[in-house]
Formats: structure tokens, sequence, C-alpha cells
């Protein structure tokens, strides 16, 4: 029988390009959510700074938060731009755990102007936590049937997404996520940014929530940065 597990949703301030304090940020967050996984909005690193150089997994300035991870037993779902195979860049979540961080996953729709660098991640992933199977998502994903399809199928408990909306786009998002959870009958957690995070984000939607399977919301936080909101899975 599995144990519970608690995920958190963080829509923590951040600095446009400032890596090294955003991580610092980052690593106060794990230590404050008390939960197995932390997810984090994309590009959270950087902010929604396009032009923002990729951050490699084993940059330096990601210690805090591998620090943080091994402190509180934690994995970070953290959002940067990243290098991928053959000279492609992608915006990716990154997976922080207590002995490293990697590149878990990459953004498979990405949208506006993103494409003028950016190219498409290659493929769904889930993320294995102590027995739990754990979808990924980036922001537009969220929103493509066929890319939750892809994802669900690989057979998830939680679909995790991290994202960044303008405040009016709220009811949007928030959509997209009920029809998940109810559609296929699992979690669905999403860190939005809140506050201003770049690229024309002066008021980002905040609001991170967790749905139940079914659609039933489970927790949510407001408009404000800094917040965190919690849920065990049983």
């Amino acid at each position: 029988m599995r144990e519970p597990l608690a995920i958190a949703v963080a829509q923590p301030v951040c600095e446009s390009y400032a890596v090294a304090a955003n991580a610092s940020v980052h690593a106060e967050v794990v230590r404050a959510a008390d939960a197995r996984v932390v997810v984090f909005p994309e590009l959270s690193l950087t902010g929604y700074e396009l032009d923002a150089p990729a951050i490699a997994p084993d940059d330096a300035r990601l210690a805090p938060i591998v620090q943080s991870c091994a402190q509180a037993g934690a994995i970070a779902l953290v959002g940067a731009p990243v290098a991928g195979e053959g000279g492609a860049e992608h915006i990716a979540m990154l997976a922080v755990d207590g002995d490293r961080a990697r590149h878990a996953y990459s953004k498979m729709h990405p949208g506006g102007a993103e494409p003028e660098r950016f190219a498409p991640g290659p493929e769904p992933v889930v993320l294995d936590v102590d027995g739990r199977r754990f979808g990924l998502a980036i922001c537009k994903d969220l929103g493509v049937a066929d890319h939750v399809a892809a994802t669900v199928a690989l057979g998830v408990d939680a679909l995790l997404a991290a994202t960044l909306d303008h405040a009016g786009d709220a009811t949007a998002q928030e959509e997209r996520a009920v029809r998940v959870a109810a559609e296929y009958g699992v979690y669905v957690a999403m860190s939005s940014f809140a506050g201003g995070t770049g690229g024309g984000y002066t008021r980002a939607m905040g609001r991170s929530a967790v749905w139940r399977p079914g659609g039933a919301l489970a927790a949510r936080a407001g408009a404000d940065t800094g917040a965190i909101v919690r849920t065990v899975l049983p």
C-alpha cells in the first residue's frame, strides 16, 4: 500500500534574468512547502524572458535548490530555458532532488513568439516518485487535448503543470485543468506565476491550484506572489 504523498504548487517572487537570486527564493519555497514534490511556474528561474541564456542542469547557481531538496526530502520541478540535442533549445522543467538537477521535460507546444527560439519537446514524460506517476505539462500543453491524452495514456496519478497567464486569463486555464481532472480522473496541480515576470507580464494570474480526480478543487492560492498551496495524495 502506498504512503500518502504531499504535492505543492508555488508562485514565487521572480526577478528577470536573475538566476542566482531566483534559485535562492526557490530554495526557501522548498523548505517552506513541506511537500515531497514542489511545482514551480514556467521559466521560473529566469522569468518569462525569451532571450534568457539556457541553463545547464549542472549550473552552480542551482546549488541552493539541490541543498534545500536534500534537507526537505523533496523534488522541485523548476522552469528554465535548456539546451537540447543538435543545438535545439527548449522551454523545460528541471527536476531537482537532493543530489542534482536534471532535464526532465521539454514543452511540446510552444506558443506565441516562443517558436522563434524554442523547439518543441520530443515526447510526453512521466516522472516516477515513490510509486506515483506524474505526467508533466508546461502552459499551452495543458490545453492541447492530444498532448494530455498521450500523457495520461502512459499511466499517471496526477498531471503537474507549470504555467504563466495574464490575470485576465484565469478562467480559461482553470477550465482546462478542471476538464482534465474530470475527463481522466486524475489530480491536476497547476503552478502559475503571480506578479510581474517579464516578457510583458506585468500582472500574472497567480491562483495556483490543485484539483482532485473528478474536478473538485482541493486547494487554491490567491493572486499574490509568495503563495504556496499543498495537497496530500492518499
